[in-house]
């Protein structure tokens, strides 16, 4: 997708995910044979309900009929939340992961699985689980130091509504 077509659909439709209190997480326009597929990911706070992808879909759809922005010949629209382990790459996505079970590829090579206790505009403080019986450590981690950062899926995890119930 040219840059120029990137910045009008993201100035065409950032308005239209804002006005749902979401964040525009991506635009990627791809071919699948001989049409053309736009995925848009969108993402809150809270989460994204498949319900409110549907009225969101229904609204850029409208949008993207009523413009040029997508061009002439057919197009796929796809509106839908990341996944739960894509990549962590903005601020809001670690103040999201707060809580959660994180691994992390550090600048050095290293790596470090840890859970997210707090997030500041300079890095993470973080709990990395003790091994063999030990307690948990303590740990800051500065944002420069992290090369790439994924939430890791926990199946046995209580989730923040079950905790405070």
């Amino acid at each position: 997708m040219s840059t120029t077509q990137s910045e009008r659909l993201r100035g065409l439709l950032e308005p239209l995910v804002s006005a749902k209190e979401l964040d525009l997480e991506e635009i990627e326009v791809s071919r699948a044979g001989r049409r053309r597929v736009l995925r848009v990911v969108v993402d809150s706070e809270d989460g994204v309900e498949l319900d409110t992808c549907a009225e969101l879909s229904r609204v850029i759809a409208e949008t993207l009929d009523a413009t040029d922005a997508m061009g002439e010949g057919e197009y796929v629209l796809e509106v839908s939340s990341p996944g739960a382990d894509r990549p962590l790459t903005e601020h809001r996505h670690y103040v999201r992961a707060t809580g959660r079970l994180v691994k992390l590829t550090l600048a050095d090579g290293g790596e470090l699985v840890a859970r997210v206790l707090g997030v500041d505009d300079e890095g993470l403080d973080l709990e990395v689980p003790g091994v063999k019986g030990r307690k948990p450590t303590a740990r800051r981690i500065a944002f420069d130091e992290i090369a790439r950062a994924r939430v890791e899926i926990e199946f046995n995890r209580k989730d923040k509504k079950e905790e405070e119930a």
